[in-house]
């Protein structure tokens, strides 16, 4: 069997044209760029070694495993990270948060930063690429979360304070910004059952999908800075609920930003007072 048929065979079992080719490259141990490769070597013999993991991948791809699992490794702002089913998998929409952070950050000289939930590390370490001079912290409650992040921040030579500790809990700041992508799924969810591989904890908040976006919001407020901000991702139809979260306890300019796909993904406010 060669690149192309082993190819056609993945994608009559149903798997997508881009995660087959990502699932080959790592069976063939290629840097994950390499799609052209592929493209001008497609009719190349795979040794049966390969083809025999090329099938297994395919078949935990075909029962719902992420890819990013599957090879060990998601791209995300232009950083490669490592990731495993001890974090979530960085997705695209979370990179309009890191851009509305660097906005509300220009002008600011060194800044203190904490990412809330920060899993992989994927967001503290977009804004500590981008704004060198941050001074960024980054909590978890999971200690394997933290050992995932601690390992991307090493690869990638970004220095980050590492907290073990829920939400702000011991986090004194003040904080030039708080960012957090948390838990935001409601009990019961029906699309719970499409995210089964990765870490309940790290998806579920309460009855209604909010328990933990209105525990930050209350604790920022001993925490942020005077005009600093606070900046959270939420689920598709929550941003009107995290704007009332926002403006009941008192924030400013309080507004929502829409991903790629126009969805109200973000919302955030600043802090008036001291």
């Amino acid at each position: 069997m060669n690149i192309a048929q082993a190819l056609r065979q993945a994608a009559a079992g149903g798997i997508e044209r881009l995660d087959a080719q990502l699932l080959m490259l790592h069976a063939l141990r290629r840097p994950a760029g390499g799609r052209a490769w592929l493209l001008a070597h497609d009719d190349e013999s795979l040794a049966p070694h390969v083809a025999r993991a090329f099938e297994a991948l395919c078949a935990r791809r075909a029962a719902g495993e992420p890819v990013a699992y599957l090879v060990g490794r998601k791209e995300f702002f232009g950083l490669d990270l490592l990731v495993d089913e001890r974090v979530l998998v960085p997705r695209p929409e979370t990179e309009t948060l890191v851009e509305w952070s660097l906005e509300v950050l220009a002008g600011r000289s060194a800044p203190l930063v904490i990412d809330l939930g920060t899993g992989s590390g994927a967001i503290a370490l977009a804004i500590a690429d981008r704004r060198r001079d941050a001074i960024m912290e980054a909590v978890d409650a999971s200690a394997d979360a933290l050992s995932v992040a601690s390992q991307n921040a090493a690869r990638l030579n970004l220095p980050l304070r590492f907290k073990h500790g829920r939400w702000l809990a011991g986090c004194d700041g003040p904080y030039d910004l708080i960012v957090s992508n948390p838990p935001y799924v409601a009990e019961g969810d029906e699309h719970l059952r499409a995210l089964q591989h990765e870490p309940r904890q790290a998806l579920v908040a309460g009855a209604d999908g909010l328990d933990d976006l209105r525990a930050i919001v209350q604790q920022a407020l001993r925490c942020l800075a005077p005009g600093g901000w606070l900046l959270l991702e939420h689920g598709w139809d929550q941003a009107a609920a995290v704007r009332g979260l926002l403006e009941a306890a008192g924030f400013a300019d309080v507004s929502s930003r829409r991903d790629l796909a126009g969805i109200e993904r973000c919302s955030g406010g600043r802090l008036e007072r001291g």
